[in-house]
């Protein structure tokens, strides 16, 4: 089976197999990518030639990856954090390929090899960094915080490198001018693109969206992301600056997340398809002939990398707890050292054993982060101690909020559903105070005058300050197990006579938050069917009682009836599926907005389909909003409609 359908096959059906199982263990599906491309590689069963064929289909994965990252940096958020970004992020970098040039200069490597080899090294995983402080519900804690500007300038970086590399490989005796040439055409190409490009991407993206097609939608995205590729390709720089510039100029239009969903499948389909071909470069009696190496390099990336991480982590102002923590986050090799590795492997900068004896040292690094990342509680504990004083400003903020409530609700996660029961605790002037761990969430609400703060609701410390004692009850809102479970076991062990009542996606773990203490457990998709079966009955004409003893009916059943239900494929795209509804935003009127000293109707904003809700005037809350409202500086909008709308009207109250 010789041919390219051929070889797509045999990818497909090895992928297939190998991401089944490595989910099953709760590992990342790139390392199963890796895996089967070390299998059918030439090096192993010889199933797929290394062909250019396959690599060309592979750089498309990195096309779209850098096309995803380019959608998460918008200019606005890049400047909000720039000092960790670039600060701490850049300090990271540069000495990591500083350091690393020595080691193979001292080796007899050229220091272009070095240079390839620092960059490469210098590198961690954003898929498993992000994913694994996803599952532990560490993205908004300060060491998540820390691990993402870090990966952020590390994604950042390696548009550069990509552009230096050829360079470098071409060997030529005029170097520095061939630098100073790649230079001029990287900052034309940047100013036309995204300068000249960010004037018309907002009006064409209108103008596509305004046929309402969602296949047009979806090759205009396509035509974009290629389009800009192709172009930095002929100018002499790379197929993923272009697509990470196109990702950057997309990111600062309100299409943002319809792009972001409609190209999530190329992404992961095409990305895993490259891991593949990296996981083919690697051979296994090299690895096997020069194993004390691979291990050498190994403990020297781990430990070097953490401990570069710590230092400059307390160098920039953190406790050491939050340096610790970041540092472990960070040790391994990521997926962007495998694209700098690549090319340098084909523009013969590195060759031979040193290529092995890397590859297998990043991956091996790769396969033992997510184990590292889940015992960093345990190493952070044992090497730095208590980790309190890095808490205290946080737990002083939440008992400063807290100190005048008594008999409260506490009220975990400040998502859709927190914040709807937020607004009945108001309107039967029940005190509550809400938990979130998302930053952006909690300055938004608390801007707008929401009694809600940061802070992890399984850990003790933060229930104790937020008033457990004195609390009348607790809500869970969000719909995760194992947080649930670590609430409830708190709880449990602080106040055992307080009711808490849990929020789940189904009725599957309903026995297990029974048994863990839960007062009552409301399953998300009992409650949407009953609500959907009411409706159903009152339009074929049942009588409104009737309906509402067979709803008290079911619920006394204590849910009962749906324990057993059959599950089906589109109960898990209901679950995944994310339809559009209403959000709110805050919007903090500068004297540079363009819509200081306005009204409401001049704005234009009303015209966006989005609902101003409340004005915040000098820390008044509950300006009535109407037309003819003045804007003035310093008044914080509260607005209410679907994200892709509220990013047109913040857009518009900010730029015009």
């Amino acid at each position: 089976m010789h041919t390219t359908l051929g070889f797509v096959l045999i990818l497909l059906a090895a992928a297939v197999i190998v991401s089944a199982l490595f989910r099953a263990l709760r590992l990342p599906s790139m390392l199963g990518y890796l895996l089967v491309g070390i299998l059918v590689s030439p090096h192993a069963f010889s199933w797929i030639p290394d062909s250019q064929e396959t690599r060309h289909l592979a750089e498309f994965g990195v096309v779209f990856m850098m096309f995803s990252i380019g959608l998460e940096f918008s200019l606005p958020k890049l400047k909000a954090i720039r000092t960790t970004v670039f600060g701490f992020g850049g300090a990271q970098v540069m000495v990591s390929i500083l350091l690393v040039m020595a080691v193979a200069w001292g080796a007899g490597l050229p220091w272009a090899a070095g240079l390839a080899l620092g960059g490469a090294l210098a590198m961690s995983s954003t898929a498993i960094v992000s994913k694994m402080l996803a599952e532990r519900l560490e993205l908004q804690s300060q060491h998540g915080r820390q691990m993402i500007a870090v990966l952020l300038f590390q994604d950042l970086a390696v548009v550069p490198l990509l552009i230096l590399t050829p360079t470098l490989a071409a060997g030529s005796e005029n170097l520095w001018v061939d630098l100073g040439w790649a230079s001029a055409k990287a900052a034309v190409v940047l100013f036309v693109l995204l300068f000249v490009g960010q004037k018309l991407m907002r009006p064409w993206f209108s103008m596509v969206a305004g046929h309402k097609s969602s296949e047009l939608f979806m090759l205009n995205v396509l035509l974009i992301t290629l389009g800009l590729a192709y172009l930095t390709d002929q100018a002499g720089l790379s197929l993923a600056l272009g697509a990470f510039l196109a990702g950057m100029l997309i990111s600062e239009t309100e299409f943002r997340y319809q792009v972001e969903d409609d190209i999530k499948p190329f992404r992961d389909v095409l990305l895993g398809l490259f891991f593949v071909t990296i996981g083919m470069l690697l051979d296994l009696r090299a690895v096997w002939a020069y194993l004390g190496w691979v291990v050498l390099v190994l403990a020297a990336l781990v430990l070097f990398k953490a401990a570069l991480v710590w230092g400059l982590g307390r160098l920039f102002g953190n406790e050491s707890p939050v340096a610790m923590r970041t540092a472990l986050g960070l040790a391994q090799g990521g997926e962007f050292g495998f694209v700098l590795l690549a090319q340098a492997g084909s523009l013969n900068l590195i060759q031979g054993a040193a290529l092995q004896i890397v590859l297998a040292a990043v991956v091996l690094s790769m396969m033992i982060a997510p184990v590292i990342i889940q015992y960093t509680d345990t190493i952070t504990g044992r090497l730095c101690g208590g980790e309190w004083a890095g808490r205290a400003r946080e737990l002083h903020d939440i008992a400063v909020k807290s100190f005048a409530a008594d008999a409260h609700l506490i009220i975990c996660g400040y998502g859709r559903s927190g914040q709807s029961l937020a607004r009945l605790l108001e309107s039967e002037d029940i005190p509550y105070i809400a938990l979130d761990v998302d930053t952006t969430r909690v300055k938004a609400a608390a801007a707008a005058g929401e009694n809600v703060v940061f802070g992890d609701a399984a850990r003790r410390e933060v229930l104790k300050a937020v008033g457990l004692n004195r609390a009348r009850a607790l809500v869970v809102s969000f719909a995760n197990l194992p947080a649930a479970m670590k609430i409830l076991a708190v709880v449990q062990e602080l106040r055992p006579d307080l009711p808490v009542i849990v929020r789940t996606v189904d009725d599957t773990d309903l026995n297990a938050l029974k048994q863990a203490g839960a007062a009552e457990v409301v399953p998300e998709v009992l409650e949407g069917s009953l609500m959907l079966a009411s409706h159903a009955l009152l339009l074929l004409g049942v009588p409104l009682t009737r309906v509402l003893k067979k709803l008290r009916g079911v619920r006394e059943q204590r849910y009962g009836l749906l324990r057993g239900f059959f599950r089906g494929a589109t109960d898990e795209e209901a679950e995944l599926s994310e339809i559009a509804q209403p959000r709110l935003l805050s919007v903090l009127i500068t004297e540079q907005a363009a819509a200081a000293g306005k009204t409401l109707d001049e704005t234009g904003v009303l015209e966006l389909g989005v609902e101003v809700i409340v004005v915040r005037r000098r820390n008044i809350r509950g300006l009535d909003p109407h037309p003819e409202t003045q804007v003035l500086a310093g008044d914080v909008l509260v607005l209410r409609g679907i994200p892709e709308n509220l990013a047109a009207a913040e857009i518009r109250l900010l730029q015009g």
